[in-house]
C-alpha cells in the first residue's frame, strides 16, 4: 500500500508522533513479552497487511492469522492468545483489552486538533455570552444570549446555540447541529446535523383538531456524552431529558421527551427511544430497535436489532424479536416455525 493510502491522510488527520516503544506501552498498559529493542520509533499505525517496520498494528481476530504470519509491521497489539504467533523481528504489545490498547495507539498518534482562539467574523454573538479560553467558533455559527460556553470548546460552521444553551469544557458542536434549552457537561460531542432540545412531540385532541402541550423541561447531556450525526433528542415536557455520563449515541436516532439514560449506554443508529423511558446504566440498544414509551430498562439489558419493547425489560436480560422476548425463546419459536413449515 503506497503510503498516501495508508489510514490517518494527513490532509484530514492530525498526525503526531513518532514514538518510542516506552511511550507506546505508557499509553497502552500493555506488555511487550521476550526481548524487545528499547528506544525503537514507530511513525504511525497502520493494518497487518500494509504496516512496515516503522508502524504499530493490530490483532483481535482469528480470522486473520494468516495476515499475522506475513506482517512486516514492527509491532502489533494483540491478546494473549495471540502472543506466540508474532513473526520474528515483530514486537508483540500484549493486552486483555487488545481493542481498547488499539483505540489507545491510535489517539496518540492522531489526536483530536485542539481548539484554536479564534471566531470567524461572519459568527453571530448575542449579548452577554460568556466564552472561556481557547474557544474556537466557526463560520456563520449563532451564538444566542446568554450562552456559557466553556474552555476549549470547537463550535462548527452554521451551528447554532440557543439562548442561554451552557456548555462545559472542551465540547464540540458539529457543523449545522442545532442545540437550545440544554445544558452541556464537559466533553460532550455533537456531530454534524445533531438536533438537541427540539419540542417534544406533544399534543392534545381538542374540538377542532390538535392543540400543542407547551414542552417546559430541559435535555442534560452529562459529561461525556456522544451523539451522532442527524439525530435527535427532544427536550421534556415537564421534567428533564437526561443522558447519562459517557453514554454513546449513533448517527440517526431518535431519543423522546422526557426519556433517561443512565450511565454509558449504546444506542445504534436508526433506534427509537420513545418518551418517559427510563434506561439504566450499561444497556445497549442495537440498530433500529424501537421503545415504547414509559416503560424501564435494567441494568445492563441488551435490545436486539430491530427489537420491538413494549413492557418493562428486567436487569441483564437479553431481548430480541417483535414483542421483544428472550433470545433463547425467541430462536426456539423460530426453529418451531421452520419445522412446521416443512410439514
Amino acid at each position: 500500500m503506497a503510503a498516501d493510502q495508508l489510514p490517518g491522510d494527513s490532509r484530514f488527520f492530525r498526525r503526531s508522533g513518532p514514538f518510542t516503544l516506552e511511550r507506546i506501552l505508557e499509553a497502552t498498559g500493555a506488555e511487550a513479552p521476550g526481548e524487545v529493542v528499547l528506544g525503537t520509533s514507530f511513525a504511525g499505525v497502520a493494518p497487518l497487511h500494509a504496516a512496515g517496520p516503522q508502524h504499530v498494528s493490530f490483532l483481535d481476530n482469528r480470522r486473520y492469522l494468516p495476515l499475522l504470519k506475513e506482517t512486516k509491521a514492527g509491532a502489533v497489539v494483540l491478546g494473549p492468545a495471540f502472543a506466540d504467533k508474532v513473526p520474528e523481528g515483530c514486537t508483540a504489545l500484549v493486552s486483555r483489552e487488545p481493542y481498547l490498547a488499539w483505540s489507545r495507539v491510535a489517539r496518540l498518534f492522531h489526536p483530536l486538533p485542539p481548539a484554536q482562539a479564534k471566531q470567524h467574523p461572519t459568527a453571530f454573538i448575542g449579548e452577554n455570552v460568556v466564552i472561556g479560553e481557547q474557544v474556537e467558533i466557526g463560520p456563520f455559527a449563532v451564538i444566542g444570549d446568554g450562552v456559557q460556553i466553556g474552555n476549549g470548546c470547537v463550535i462548527g460552521a452554521h451551528a447554532t446555540l440557543g439562548d442561554h444553551v451552557v456548555l462545559g469544557d472542551g465540547c464540540r458542536i458539529g457543523a449545522h447541529v442545532t442545540l437550545s434549552h440544554a445544558l452541556l457537561g464537559e466533553r460532550v460531542i455533537l456531530y454534524p446535523g445533531a438536533r438537541i432540545g427540539q419540542d417534544g412531540f406533544g399534543f392534545a385532541v381538542g374540538p377542532d383538531g390538535f392543540e400543542s402541550v407547551p414542552q417546559l423541561g430541559r435535555v442534560i447531556l452529562e459529561d461525556g456524552v456522544e451523539i451522532g450525526a442527524n439525530s435527535t433528542v427532544d427536550r421534556g415536557s415537564m421534567r428533564d431529558t437526561v443522558i447519562g455520563a459517557g453514554t454513546r449515541i449513533d448517527n440517526l436516532v431518535q431519543i423522546g421527551h422526557n426519556a433517561r439514560l443512565g450511565r454509558c449506554c449504546i444506542v445504534v443508529s436508526q433506534a427509537g427511544v420513545s418518551g418517559s423511558t427510563e434506561i439504566e446504566d450499561f444497556v445497549t440498544i442495537a440498530a433500529q430497535a424501537g421503545l415504547i414509551g414509559h416503560i424501564h430498562i435494567g441494568r445492563k439489558a441488551r435490545i436486539g436489532a430491530q427489537c420491538g419493547v413494549m413492557n418493562d425489560v428486567e436487569a441483564g436480560a437479553d431481548v430480541i424479536g417483535s414483542p421483544a422476548m428472550p433470545f433463547r425463546e425467541f430462536f426456539r419459536n423460530v426453529a418451531t416455525l421452520r419445522k412446521l413449515s416443512r410439514k
